[in-house]
């Protein structure tokens, strides 16, 4: 007689679960191959219709008719419009001269001088960074590659970084379209900051990298004037587009967090860890300009959290993050030499468009348990 399963077991209900995650992984790995397969045929039909300069061989009407004769031979074949067949052209020509630049600098290193190390190194090398550039240009929906293609179809090194950046927080079409209309482009790595001097080269590089200037905090909704409570709790009650503004990794501690300081209370605006980056974030938002005294007392706080809320062997040194409505450079590049403290010094704006749906670009709650232990103190 065949034993009946208690519903309620826990190995029994674990285990349906791991199997729920791995049809999951299944079916996302699967979406992932059939994407790669289409771009790669996209990227060769492309690259046959320039090399063939196949619109001047066969005339004005060369898509329409492509279309037609590719869609009776395979009548079940999707993505074969006139429209699409254009972009596949376009697709070719965005991505091609960055990848033909590399390949060409291997070719050349390794026929130079074969025979020392630092061609071969180079030749290796220039060929892996090729074919990973096209592995990742293969990985992301066509969908956004037609933004892409929209946006910057000659400028290759700006799709490129909005290629790195889907692949890295999982944007959908919409949040990828408006990242584009908020110029995260030009505003990523920008802040001024002394993280070069006071940082490994490794994490100065990562701490520069996380940062924005200026920062958009158009999704406030602030329009009338406003003092900075109201500015900080406008970020908090809109906490999901902040820490999306903020960037990849950010997780919220807490805000006015209380450290004790000698015999003295001290209040931080708003305390973060970045789970990239290992290290707590402390972060001061200022509604007026930037003063030297900002500097001095961001430094205090990044001290104070190095002591009372670091773990050696779990968190990296604090950062600071200044975030004012206007700076002059010279003055704020002054103020960061003075300091010993890693600080970063931004502006924030609060009049461009921002994205309505946010989505992959936030660590898990489990991402964050697992990262701290759960051994932070919460607001």
């Amino acid at each position: 007689m065949d034993k009946p399963i208690n519903i309620l077991d826990k190995d029994y209900l674990q285990w349906v679960k791991e199997l729920c995650k791995r049809y999951r992984q299944s079916q996302v790995k699967a979406a992932v191959k059939v994407n790669h397969v289409v771009l790669q045929f996209y990227w060769e039909l492309g690259k046959d219709i320039c090399n063939k300069e196949a619109e001047n061989k066969y005339g004005s009407k060369f898509y329409a008719a492509l279309s037609r004769d590719l869609r009776n031979e395979m009548p079940d074949a999707e993505g074969l419009s006139e429209r699409n067949l254009r972009y596949t052209k376009k697709f070719y020509q965005l991505y091609s001269q960055k990848i033909r630049i590399l390949q060409q600098f291997a070719a050349n290193s390794g026929s130079e001088i074969l025979q020392q190390p630092a061609a071969k190194f180079n030749t290796e090398f220039s060929q892996q960074v090729a074919n990973q550039l096209k592995r990742d240009i293969f990985s992301i929906p066509w969908g956004h590659h037609m933004l892409l293609i929209d946006k910057f179809l000659t400028e290759p090194q700006k799709a490129l970084f909005y290629v790195q950046q889907v692949i890295e927080n999982g944007w959908s079409r919409n949040v990828l379209h408006n990242y584009i209309d908020s110029s995260l482009y030009e505003r990523q790595g920008k802040a001024l900051s002394n993280f070069t001097r006071t940082l490994p080269d490794v994490g100065s590089d990562l701490a520069q990298e996380i940062t924005r200037d200026p920062y958009n905090f158009a999704f406030t909704g602030i329009t009338k004037p406003y003092n900075e409570r109201i500015l900080k709790d406008a970020l908090l009650n809109n906490i999901t587009k902040f820490l999306t503004e903020l960037g990849t990794g950010f997780a919220y501690v807490g805000k006015e967090y209380r450290l004790q300081i000698g015999e003295k209370e001290n209040f931080i605006d708003l305390l973060f860890y970045n789970l990239n980056l290992s290290c707590y974030i402390v972060l001061e938002v200022k509604i007026g300009s930037f003063t030297f005294a900002d500097v001095g007392q961001l430094g205090g706080y990044v001290v104070a959290c190095n002591h009372l809320l670091r773990k050696e062997g779990r968190d990296n040194p604090t950062i600071g993050l200044l975030i004012c409505k206007e700076k002059d450079r010279i003055q704020a590049q002054y103020a960061l030499e003075s300091s010993s403290q890693p600080i970063a010094i931004s502006e924030y704006d609060l009049e461009k468009f921002y994205p309505e749906k946010l989505e992959g670009t936030m660590p898990t709650i489990e991402e964050w348990e697992a990262k701290l232990g759960g051994n932070i103190e919460h607001e």
